[in-house]
């Protein structure tokens, strides 16, 4: 494999780390919330709002029910706005960011749910306001899952940042297509899987770890 090519391949790596990287963090910015309040919005509960529960269920379902190379179509007026183009490493992030979020949240939600309800009526026995029981209860009980989550997500991601090559959006995914696929270069596309498995791997274990410490961290506390 000639130099040049392995620049290709270090160079097309970085743009897919800057991707997921940043869409990683706004989909946790918006998801994550999102997530809490579905978690806590349905009738009786904390944040009680079932209307607003069901729209925005409604709206992260059909976000996260629509595959991913038609969602990244559908939005091109709406990444163009946000970006200012449709093509390249920067527009991809939009539409990545847009089929992170709903994941997240859903993630998020489950965690939360997971969690025992008993911990929040001890709470508001001891007159918590409900942000204090998120802030205080909810979410550093179900931290270790929701780290699990977000590696899932991540993972997830690195898939469609590959997926999103294929119109353009620069990275791992789009230097396959270009030359693995159209220029029939077997040793780059072998080569860009390698490096997604590598990847992927080493956010896995990373994640898995992180987990183990949080839930460590939450037992030695208890």
């Amino acid at each position: 494999m000639s130099p040049e090519i392995l620049r290709l391949i270090a160079d097309a790596t970085m743009d897919t780390l800057a991707m997921v990287s940043i869409s990683a963090s706004f989909g946790t910015l918006i998801g994550l919330p999102l997530g809490v309040f579905l978690a806590t919005s349905r009738h009786g509960e904390l944040f009680a709002a079932p209307w607003v529960n069901r729209v925005l269920g409604l709206i992260v379902n059909a976000t996260r029910s629509t595959p991913f190379i038609i969602l990244v179509v559908a939005i091109i007026p709406f990444t163009r706005l946000i970006a200012g183009t449709s093509i390249g490493t920067t527009a991809a992030i939009v539409p990545l960011t847009v089929a992170t979020a709903p994941f997240i949240a859903r993630l998020v939600e489950a965690a939360i749910r997971e969690l025992d309800h008993g911990l929040i009526e001890a709470a508001r026995a001891m007159g918590a306001s409900p942000l204090q029981i998120v802030i205080k209860v909810l979410l550093p009980e179900a931290r270790s899952a929701i780290a699990l989550a977000l590696t899932l997500a991540i993972v997830s991601l690195l898939g469609y940042s590959a997926m999103v090559g294929a119109v353009g959006g620069g990275g791992l995914g789009d230097l396959g297509i270009r030359y693995g696929y159209q220029r029939f270069m077997p040793d780059v596309m072998a080569a860009v899987v390698v490096v997604l498995i590598v990847l992927v791997q080493g956010v896995q274990s990373l994640g898995d770890r992180l987990a183990r410490r949080l839930d460590k961290r939450k037992r030695h506390s208890q």
